[in-house]
């Protein structure tokens, strides 16, 4: 037996226990489904759980956390898989996989959606789609709703209804102490504030209730632009979200084309007035000479997966991320440069439009504090290793996304999107939650004052003493 795969005395245990007392799979090495349960979206994440809990429902889920705790293991929970960070897997820990967990039921009579803990965004926008209803969530459908939603959730309809998380009606949460109780504006108000931006850091959320919109589909597509009149498409760009009505966001960034050379892209979402929302869309185009401009009414749920195919499970990924209150000349020139010299076809930028109702609600009423009219950029590193190519975060790739960080932080507003956040990074994610901080920690101190929950960001008092003073 190797190091890797030797357990401790507690974790064996463990597993004895979670496969006498779950319903769902207990999966631990050499069992053949292990190591396929431990891979996640970024394939530079290897790290060995001592078990993977596959719960089956609230009750599994309380005992895994009951037995982790009786046996002093890491404890962490696995959601859909995609934070870069590889927070859901604990070294020699116990995993809650909710992957089992994917129920979805849509009351069309109330407009609103309950999905299991374990949902993905495309489960809820296909169950949604059939009654010409509308989640908010990101782009990216194979990204998990309870993790997307805890710290944020941008989208394609921020402006109109918010963030994920202003979304959110209430949610099941299985607490450090076993009990699962529900989180809404009437039953436990304070962990309902809390949970809206403070992330997975009080309990499992095991279900979750949204409100969704009457949309069917949307005015969308990529207006593609060639690198070289990306300071010129950005200046446009800046000048149009600033007069943007709620009814239009707009995503913009850079991926790699076809032959090898990077393109701006720009993708509205328009789900107003036909006539005046094809006004706008003829203003994006002429931001310089489109290489291609395929925009048209098409379903809600088929602009959410184009960026499906460039999401591959396996590839190593490291993420870096700003939140820029606009973005000035100096910002986009640094964006531009940097993907002029990406060292990777499979990198791209991201530039989240953050407007409209999201940013009038007011800062107190969440944990989730900036809300402000600003744009997220997102800076993804990814690479192939299938072909040899040197693997972990010390690679020129990473180095790449780590100095364009660096180049915008002087731009930057404080702290950062915790959902995209490194482990490294902390008091960054921190400092993100401004005014709310101090009451996030006496409300960690309430419902998980051993800090068996430590998503990032990991409110460990002691580590935010300084920033509360």
């Amino acid at each position: 037996m190797t190091s890797s795969t030797f357990l401790t005395q507690e974790a064996a245990a463990a597993i004895g226990e979670l496969r006498s007392a779950l319903r769902g799979a207990v999966l631990a090495a050499p069992d053949p489904a292990y190591d396929g349960a431990r891979r996640i979206w970024n394939g530079a994440v290897d790290r060995r759980p001592a078990v993977i809990a596959r719960c089956a429902d609230d009750k599994d889920v309380a005992a895994a956390v009951r037995v982790a705790r009786e046996h002093d293991l890491p404890l962490s929970v696995l959601g859909g898989g995609h934070d870069w960070g590889g927070r859901a897997l604990r070294e020699g820990g116990v995993v809650i996989d909710l992957s089992a967990m994917r129920g979805v039921s849509v009351d069309p009579r109330t407009a609103t959606v309950a999905a299991q803990g374990g949902a993905k965004a495309g489960d809820i926008v296909a169950a949604t789609h059939p009654y010409g209803l509308a989640p908010v969530t990101g782009l990216v459908k194979a990204v998990g709703m309870a993790g997307l939603t805890l710290a944020g959730g941008y989208g394609l309809l921020v402006g109109a209804h918010g963030l994920a998380l202003d979304n959110l009606l209430s949610a099941r949460v299985v607490l450090a102490d076993g009990r699962a109780i529900t989180a809404s504006a009437e039953e436990n108000p304070d962990l309902f504030w809390a949970l809206r931006g403070g992330g997975g850091n009080f309990g499992v959320v095991t279900a979750m209730r949204f409100r969704v919109h009457p949309i069917d589909t949307v005015l969308s597509g990529l207006v593609l632009f060639p690198i070289t009149q990306g300071r010129a498409v950005l200046r446009g760009y800046r000048e149009l979200i600033a007069e943007a009505p709620d009814e239009l966001t707009v995503m913009a960034g850079f991926f790699g084309g076809p032959d090898g050379r990077p393109l701006l892209f720009l993708l509205p979402a328009w789900i107003g007035d036909q006539s005046r929302g094809e006004a706008i869309v003829n203003r994006l185009r002429r931001l310089g000479t489109p290489v291609t401009g395929q925009v048209g009414r098409v379903a809600y749920q088929d602009v959410l997966g184009q960026f499906d195919p460039s999401v591959v499970n396996g590839r190593h990924t490291e993420v870096r991320t700003r939140w820029l209150p606009e973005l000035t000349e100096d910002s986009a020139a640094l964006l531009v440069t940097a993907m002029t010299r990406v060292t990777s076809p499979f990198s791209a930028l991201f530039i989240h439009h953050f407007h409209g109702a999201a940013s009038r609600v007011p800062a107190g009423n969440t944990a989730f504090a900036l809300r402000r009219d600003h744009a997220l950029v997102e800076i993804v590193a990814s690479w192939d290793t299938s072909a040899g190519t040197a693997a972990g975060a010390g690679t020129a790739h990473g180095r790449w996304a780590r100095a364009l960080s660096e180049g915008l932080a002087t731009h930057a507003l404080p702290g950062g999107y915790p959902n995209l956040l490194g482990v490294d990074e902390g008091e960054r994610a921190l400092r993100a939650y401004g005014g709310n901080l101090s009451r996030l920690l006496d409300l960690k101190r309430q419902f998980d004052p051993d800090d068996v929950f430590t998503a990032v960001p990991a409110l460990h008092p002691a580590m935010a003493g300084n920033l509360t003073k």
